[in-house]
């Protein structure tokens, strides 16, 4: 304490004022008045010294406290109940403390989200690289039979699709997460909204032979983001008709209503085990009747897409007995 150079300033001071008072007291008045002059000031120079050397501590175990901080060390609790300067700084220094504690612990989460994000995405990538090395290295082959160069040529360029696809999707998802994508508030009427999503899944159903029935109003619309609801629908169908058998049905049903616009997509497939509905969209998450050529990653676009814009999509199903996706649009954000 004595080290501080104000501390020392003070107490000199201190001791000037207490020799002049007492001089000109034994020099005015007597000797009484300045032996009491005297023990007055020592007193007053006392508890000073007790209060600055109390203060001064407690400075140090701030000090401390902001140490261990440093060193990652968060469990500690310098609140107290009293009114003060010091006891002000101590509640906002465990503010403070609290905020770099939930802020190293979502640094923690993204890091362990991060972790096993590019552990999926190295495992997604293994299968289609092996498989086109094993086919180059086929296709180095002079003695190589025609047709099964064209079949490992097309094998190659189908997996080429398919890497192209997921590393897309990665980065539409990445830029979700983010929260760098502006979603448009515009007046999306459902019935366009339907028509463009259902255009690519046109030919997949044709070739399985399914049906595909759409009904609601002319006018129903809600307020969101036209094209990214679109992809979001898409992937939805797309799963529908993965997943419905062939002369299967697929039903698209929207209504709108005071409070929401509904858009109801349902399928008469095999449906979804109990036991994988509550991970169904979750990322890289495939369930007992997901496809060879399933990702993983098309129903947890469309859910992170739908609920971005302030919107709710469900899931309904029973093994055997087909599954709906509700999705619903607020006419207000819920606060």
């Amino acid at each position: 304490m004595w080290r501080n150079r104000e501390i020392q300033a003070v107490f000199l001071v201190l001791i000037l004022i207490t020799v002049s008072a007492t001089v000109l007291a034994a020099l005015l008045l007597s000797g009484l008045a300045a032996l009491l002059v005297l023990i007055t000031s020592i007193l007053l120079i006392g508890c000073s010294f007790l209060f600055t050397r109390w203060r001064y501590r407690e400075i140090e175990k701030l000090s401390s406290y902001l140490r261990k901080i440093s060193s990652g060390d968060y469990s500690l609790d310098v609140r107290d109940n009293h009114e003060g300067e010091l006891s002000i700084l101590k509640s906002d220094i465990y503010k403070v403390t609290l905020m770099l504690s939930e802020h190293r612990s979502s640094l923690e989460q993204d890091k362990y989200k991060l972790t096993n994000a590019i552990s999926d995405i190295s495992h997604q990538l293994k299968t289609p690289l092996t498989s086109m090395m094993v086919m180059s290295d086929l296709l180095s082959d002079k003695k190589l039979e025609e047709d099964k160069r064209i079949e490992f040529t097309q094998n190659i360029r189908v997996q080429l699709e398919r890497i192209e696809w997921l590393v897309s999707s990665l980065l539409k998802l990445s830029k979700i997460d983010a929260g760098t994508i502006d979603f448009k508030k515009d007046e999306v009427f459902v019935k366009d909204l339907i028509h463009r999503a259902v255009q690519p899944v046109l030919i997949p159903m044709d070739i399985k032979q399914q049906t595909l029935n759409i009904d609601g109003g002319a006018q129903d619309s809600f307020t969101g983001d036209f094209h990214w609801t679109a992809e979001a629908i898409i992937n939805i169908l797309k799963n529908c008709v993965e997943h419905t058998p062939d002369s299967g049905l697929i039903s698209i049903t929207y209504s709108e209503n005071p409070l929401f616009t509904e858009i109801r997509i349902k399928d008469n497939g095999k449906g979804i085990p109990k036991e994988d509905l509550p991970y169904i969209f979750r990322r890289f998450y495939k369930g007992k009747n997901a496809g060879e050529e399933s990702v993983g990653i098309g129903l947890a676009m469309a859910y992170s897409i739908i609920t971005s814009q302030q919107g709710d999509l469900e899931v309904r199903s029973e093994k055997g007995n087909g599954t709906e996706f509700l999705i619903k649009f607020y006419k207000k954000p819920r606060g």
